[in-house]
This record gives structure tokens, C-alpha cells and sequence, in this order.
């Protein structure tokens, strides 16, 4: 049931946040760099609270945080139709942050919990399966839905929230395994993960992975449109993406998961350093989009259950939701780097400039992780 409500919080979210870049520059008037500000407010905002609402699930439970974050999804999700400017379209932002900080590093904790510790990376690379489909069942008929209007996206999203509220409430009725939390307080748990030295090793090098997933989900249905593509084809390839992913990451991560998930995150980086590199170098908008995608996929095969399932390894037990929000607040704000980032190197250097900086700093991920295999 978890995996389930996980499947249509992703359809939700996705089918709609993909387009909203296109919506607000196009349809809202906003300038890209306001967009990228707006969209980076959001993930700090997802960020900054992760923490806090992974070590409060540590002593509170999971089932209450859950159930609240889902429905003030639905309210929120669909009001960025009221967005007319910059601090409108930051507010809306900032909201959508603070109701979505729970999800992630909750959800991931939830699933530890559930899962024997010897198959958590196969249960983790399941559930990512099912958002990768859910992915694609969403976004390939969104972006259809997107070119006749967007208010229908927003209620579609608002309604796939209500029903993820009354998953968790329906299905989490019963007491759920978890370890005791730490003797600390709710504060110091919510940073512990920053004084390790070996997540903040892990987190310096492995924020490449969810800036290049930013790279490809907000930032490529830009480069896609500025090059003259239309939102189908867009949410065609970026759900074919997904399929391939959902076919291929559980068997994946059941074959690599004897080895660990710290073994392959080189390759994982290697692939995607490739695939950001198509993007700059091909020179066809329609054939950049799609080999580009087609690439990064490979490497998104990999590290989708290998980075979770390493962060799991570093948490003790009783702080490991506190150590998955402290994961969750690096990917929001590689995440939500991607499109102030592009922003800023696409205006100086083109689109193919910004996508070679993206791939040598994947690259340099891939070299640094080879490295630390043979030390």
C-alpha cells in the first residue's frame, strides 16, 4: 500500500510540475531566471524542513506526517493558477515546499522500516520502479493535456493527492516496526547526519545525481521548447525515460545488491556525464532530447536505488529517518539548483555550453568515486 500511494503521489506531482516550467514562462509571462528562483525557494523550503519532519517521524511515528502532507498537497498543488508575478509564483513555491517536506525522507523511511535489512535495496529499487511507471503513465498523456490547458492538470493533481491521504489513512491503521529513537532531542537529531563525516562525503560527491535528474525533468522541457519542440514530444521521451527505468531497476539492483550500493556509483556517474553530454553536443533539438534521455537513463537505472540504499547504510537505526531527510535537504537543493544554474550558463554560454558544465562536473563525480573504490 506504501508503494501504491507512493505510485500516485509521483503521477500527481509529476504529470503537472514537469510543465510548469513551460506554464510560467509562456502562459504566466515570468522571466526564466524568476522561474529558477521560484523553483529553488521550493526545494529549500523541501529541504531545510526534511530533517526536522524525518527525525519527528523517528519519535512520532510516519502514518500522521504522511497523511497531512497528502492532503495539503491537493490544496496547494493547483493554486499556482493563481500565480500572476515573481512573488506570487515564490509564495506559491515556498508552499509547495513546506507541504511536500515530509514525503520524501518519511516515505523512504517507512519502506526501511518495513524492509529486511538485506533486501532494502531491491525494495527501494520496487518502489522507484513504480514511480518510474507512474511517471510515465502521467507525463507522456500530460504533455497532450498540457497543449489544450492547464487547469485540468491542476485538478487531476489535486485529486490524486486526496486519494494518496486516504491511502495512508486506511492503510497504516496498524502499529508499524521501528526502532527507538536516539535519547537526543528532536533539534540535534535533525542535523546528525551533517555531523557525520562520511555522509557529508557521500552527499558532496552523490549531489550529482539529483542535480541531473533537476537537469533532465525541469530543465531539458526547456531546452526542448527553446529549441522549437512541442510539449508532446517532450513528455513523450521524458516518459520513455521512465519506462525503460521501470523495466530494468529492479532486476538491476537485485543483481548489484551483493555488492553494495557504494560499488557502482562511479559507473552510475560515468552514464550520466554521457548523456548531459549528448545533450550539448547533438545537434538536432528532437535527437539531443532523445539520445540524451536515452543515456542518462542508464545511469538513473543505477543510482535510483544505489543512493538511497547507501544513505541507508550510514544511518543508525534510530535516527534513519533523520538521516534520510538529511539526504532528502542535499537533493532539494542539487535539485533545485538545476534550472538557476542552467539559467545562468545557458545565457552566457548557450545551451550546449550549459549541458558540457553539467557533464564535466558528472565526470569529475565518476573520477572521484573511482578513486575512493581503490583507496
Amino acid at each position: 500500500m506504501v508503494v501504491a500511494a507512493n505510485f500516485i503521489a509521483v503521477a500527481a506531482r509529476m504529470s503537472l510540475v514537469t510543465f510548469l516550467g513551460i506554464y510560467f514562462v509562456k502562459h504566466a509571462g515570468i522571466d526564466l531566471a524568476s522561474v529558477g528562483a521560484a523553483f529553488l525557494c521550493e526545494n529549500l523550503a523541501r529541504g531545510l524542513l526534511a530533517p526536522v519532519f524525518g527525525a519527528l517521524s523517528d519519535r512520532l511515528g510516519r502514518r500522521r506526517l504522511l497523511i497531512a502532507s497528502a492532503a495539503a498537497t491537493a490544496l496547494v498543488l493547483p493554486s499556482f493558477l493563481l500565480v500572476e508575478g515573481p512573488l506570487s509564483l515564490i509564495a506559491w513555491s515556498l508552499a509547495l515546499g513546506i507541504t511536500g517536506a515530509v514525503n520524501m525522507p518519511v516515505a523512504s523511511a517507512l519502506l526501511l522500516d518495513l524492509a529486511p535489512p538485506e533486501r532494502r535495496q531491491s525494495v527501494l529499487a520496487l518502489n522507484y520502479t513504480m514511480m518510474s511507471v507512474a511517471y510515465t503513465a502521467a507525463v507522456s498523456p500530460a504533455g497532450y493535456l498540457a497543449e489544450r490547458g492547464y487547469g485540468l492538470l491542476a485538478a487531476a493533481s489535486a485529486a490524486g493527492y486526496a486519494v494518496v491521504a486516504a491511502l495512508y489513512a486506511a492503510a497504516l491503521r496498524a502499529p508499524l516496526p521501528r526502532d527507538a529513537a536516539s535519547g537526543a532531542g528532536v533539534a540535534r537529531d535533525s542535523l546528525s547526519a551533517f555531523a557525520d563525516p562520511r555522509f557529508l562525503a557521500f552527499g558532496a560527491l552523490a549531489c550529482i545525481f539529483p542535480l541531473s535528474m533537476g537537469l533532465v525533468v525541469t530543465v531539458s522541457p526547456l531546452f526542448g521548447a527553446a529549441m522549437g519542440l512541442g510539449e508532446g514530444y517532450i513528455g513523450l521521451v521524458l516518459g520513455g525515460n521512465s519506462l525503460l527505468v521501470a523495466i530494468a531497476a529492479l532486476p538491476v539492483a537485485a543483481r548489484i545488491e551483493p555488492r553494495g550500493p557504494f560499488q557502482v556509483l562511479g559507473i552510475a556517474a560515468l552514464m550520466v556525464a554521457a548523456g548531459l553530454a549528448c545533450y550539448g553536443l547533438i545537434r538536432d533539438a528532437a535527437s539531443a532530447l532523445f539520445v540524451g534521455t536515452l543515456v542518462f537513463t542508464f545511469g538513473e537505472i543505477v543510482f535510483s536505488s544505489a543512493v538511497p540504499a547507501a544513505v541507508a547504510r550510514l544511518a543508525p537505526a534510530s535516527r534513519r529517518g533523520a538521516y534520510q531527510g538529511g539526504w532528502a535537504l542535499v537533493q532539494s537543493l542539487a535539485a533545485g539548483s538545476a534550472l538557476v544554474l542552467s539559467g545562468a550558463l545557458s545565457a552566457r554560454l548557450g545551451w550546449q555550453g550549459a549541458w558540457l558544465v553539467f557533464a564535466a562536473l558528472a565526470l569529475a563525480a565518476a573520477a572521484v568515486f573511482a578513486l575512493k573504490l581503490r583507496n
